[in-house]
């Protein structure tokens, strides 16, 4: 048997983060040649690879990077099976080199396929699927380039964003990490109710209310209060003649209550904000700049952003799960 000195299997288990005692038996088995030894573990990772492949990988570590410029952000989920093995050290450092390595490619199958260690990423996964015993994939992938790029990561490595911005204005760090903490905690989907497809906001608008009536229903049969069923849903259908009509209900209902013409004008505005704002609820789920902002529900996101004189021009998400 070959002599298996301490310093190989350090340098073993640095090159390929396994255990001690599995670089030990892999470096008995390659009878004391290193490469060997790689290759062995390597072969381990896709036996363990094999066996594991229709297991789910929903948990992980979701980490951004941005370039030393700020011109451009990765992010990326490296995905695992359990809770446990997503927090450890060693995990989060892998998904860190990873996402830092990802700063050079465009697409997901090119960092997949590309160079890690003397070996692609795809390869590089497979062999640590053997070191940590559950599988591991890249489950997310998202670029983004801007002038400047911002990032944020949520506590505990459950979700990354990035967002682009028009400028690299003063201050811009600051900014696009506040759109990217947005972004992170309230889940947009798109920058503006401008960017919807008609059809889809039609049957979107179709759904909410059939289903709004379903709970109403229900609501009246036990006594409570019934929701407020919303004509529309977005910006996007509050075109002048809706908005015309909706302030001459306003109106209408002004004078039923006996108020004085000349007061409405200190009354109206607030009855048409109510009314834009019950009948953009899809906006506000879905449109980055058309939601409140966390840290100031008194402004929407367009309105803190303009505030800078720069414009969000892209953004991502990536999650768990």
């Amino acid at each position: 048997m070959a002599d298996i000195k301490a310093a190989d299997v350090m340098k073993l288990r640095k090159s390929s983060g396994a255990g001690m005692m599995d670089c030990k038996k892999a470096l008995i088995e390659a009878e004391g040649d290193f490469d060997k030894a790689v290759d062995v573990l390597r072969k381990r990772g896709q036996k363990m690879a094999a066996k594991r492949a229709d297991r789910e990988s929903s948990e992980g570590a979701a980490i951004a990077v941005v370039n030393e410029s700020n011109t451009a952000g990765v992010s990326i989920v490296l995905g695992c099976e359990t809770d446990f093995v997503g927090k450890n050290d060693d995990f989060v450092a892998l998904a860190k080199e990873l996402a830092a390595h990802a700063l050079n490619y465009n697409t997901k199958e090119e960092f997949l396929a590309s160079d890690f260690g003397g070996v692609s990423v795809a390869d590089k996964l497979v062999e640590q699927t053997g070191v940590v015993g559950e599988k591991l994939e890249i489950n997310d992938f998202s670029r983004v380039e801007a002038p400047f790029v911002g990032s944020y990561i949520h506590v505990g490595n459950k979700i990354a964003a990035l967002v682009g911005l028009s400028a690299a204005i003063d201050g811009a760090e600051a900014l696009s990490r506040d759109i990217a903490m947005q972004v992170a905690s309230m889940g947009a989907t798109t920058l503006s109710y401008k960017d919807f497809d008609p059809a889809f906001v039609a049957a979107e608008t179709e759904a909410r209310i059939a289903a709004i009536e379903k709970d109403n229903i229900e609501l009246g049969r036990l006594g409570k209060t019934l929701k407020n069923v919303p004509q529309f849903i977005s910006k996007s259908q509050l075109t002048e003649e809706v908005l015309a009509k909706a302030e001459e209900a306003a109106k209408a209902e002004l004078t039923a209550e006996g108020k004085p013409e000349k007061i409405w004008d200190r009354i109206l505005p607030g009855k048409m904000e109510r009314f834009v704002s019950d009948n953009t609820t899809l906006d506000q789920e879905q449109c980055l700049l058309d939601q409140n902002f966390i840290k100031d529900e008194k402004k929407t996101v367009a309105e803190y952003v303009a505030a800078s004189n720069v414009e969000v021009v892209s953004f991502s998400r990536v999650t768990l799960g």
